[in-house]
């Protein structure tokens, strides 16, 4: 029995062999101020990754690999650079429609708040969402998934928050669920209920909060359709003390919380959120040192979204500086959205995080593997090569990290696994 139990654990379903590999381990350290992106990603010349059963049981340098690895199947990668599978964790891919006439209203000058507030932005959304099938919503949102999957994502967050209503959000958050079957992805889904104000609860913004804490999040969650919860606490959104409604709510339903906070102004949602230890604060252009604090202290990642910066043309950065100082976990994500990020590609968001918030290779590159797994409470299954965790690779006609982070509108893809397949 001995025998049969070490060939058991030798034995494994495939080996990628002759890589430079970056298995993006902790051990690695965080990026800090002075430290050199190799020395972080610690990139690996003659790496080896070995999986069984959809799970990694061996990644590191050949030399250090078990001679007795025995596999059914090996790969020999050329060379090639293998990361973990990329993670999206912030998104809003299911919707209908789009919103192209606002973007011609901004080009003219509008700005997205005054959009909002006149009845656009999220609610013109909520209008195409509600009057859409959910197999119209699978249909629409399928090549916006496609395209994250193209680009090496293994793992995405999808939020709801376009029907606001509970058939609504039931909808969308079953879209989520129904992808989840239809592609060879790891779906994890928030409920946004509290995204905006719907038309029929216009002026009883506290009535509605309560609809979401009390009826609508109870009943998806009883479901079994929610992962997370999540706000948008903002002046055009939902006011602190709302926000902290809906976050209790969650918290009493034993459901993770994250937060859209300090987007257009310094509303200290940041603060709230950590109060709660969200598993991510996202956006954070107004964030201030005291909820930067904050987030350090209850070890919330903070979730950077430079393709609504660079879409709204927003000009007051993220404290980048601020958030190092303080050794907050920085993640990056597209927001792909109709109304603020239409972008589905987590490469141009690594370029953009380079290139409008100056973060390193190394922070860009770990920003959408091991901190945006962190972001959506999943580290521990996801997001590094280490055994244990799901064999997901992104194996990429490149050497080096930087190669992956500088170009625009380049895919260096060469090849997705995930679960080992």
């Amino acid at each position: 029995m001995s025998a049969e139990r070490d060939a058991a654990e030798r034995r494994c379903d495939r080996l990628w062999r002759n890589a430079r590999l970056l298995t993006l381990a902790a051990d690695g350290g965080e990026p800090r101020a002075g430290s050199t992106d190799r020395a972080v990603l610690r990139e690996i010349d003659d790496g080896v990754v070995a999986c069984r059963d959809g799970v990694v049981v061996f990644a590191g340098p050949r030399e250090q690999a078990p001679a007795t690895l025995d596999a059914a199947e090996v790969i020999d990668c050329a060379g090639r650079l293998i990361t973990p599978g990329l993670i999206d964790c912030h998104t809003h891919l299911v919707y209908a429609g789009n919103r192209a006439a606002e973007f011609e209203r901004r080009l003219a000058g509008e700005s997205y708040e005054a959009i909002a507030r006149a009845g656009g932005g999220i609610v013109s959304t909520v209008r195409a969402t509600r009057e859409a099938s959910e197999a119209q919503l699978v249909a629409e949102a399928l090549p916006r998934l496609d395209a994250l999957i193209a680009d090496g994502a293994t793992t995405v967050e999808i939020k709801s928050g376009y029907g606001l209503a509970l058939e609504h959000e039931r909808k969308q958050l079953s879209a989520i669920r129904t992808l989840g079957q239809l592609r060879p992805v790891t779906l994890r889904s928030t409920f946004l209920g509290a995204h905006a104000v719907p038309p029929e609860f216009h002026g009883q913004s506290d009535a509605y909060v309560t609809e979401v804490c009390e009826v609508m999040l109870p009943q998806l969650a009883r479901e079994g359709l929610i992962d997370a919860v999540d706000a948008f606490c903002e002046r055009i959104g939902f006011s602190l003390e709302q926000t902290r409604r809906v976050l209790e709510a969650a918290t009493v339903h034993g459901l993770r919380v994250k937060l859209h906070a300090e987007q257009l102004s310094c509303s200290h949602g940041a603060a709230l959120a950590a109060e709660y230890r969200a598993l991510s604060a996202d956006h954070l252009e107004y964030l201030d040192e005291a909820g930067t604090a904050a987030l350090a202290r209850a070890g919330t990642t903070a979730v950077l979204l430079p393709g609504a910066y660079y879409f709204t043309r927003e000009t007051h950065l993220p404290p980048i500086e601020q958030l190092r100082a303080h050794g907050v976990r920085i993640a990056l994500a597209t927001d792909c959205n109709p109304g603020s990020s239409p972008l589905s590609s987590l490469l141009l968001a690594m370029n953009m995080g380079a290139t409008l918030f100056r973060l390193t290779v190394a922070e860009c590159l770990i920003g959408v593997t091991r901190s945006a797994a962190h972001a959506l409470g999943m580290a521990a299954q996801v997001g590094t090569l280490e055994p244990g965790k799901a064999c997901d690779l992104a194996i990429w006609n490149a050497t080096h990290a930087a190669e992956l982070v500088y170009p625009i509108g380049a895919n260096a893809l060469h090849a997705r696994v995930w679960r080992g397949q």
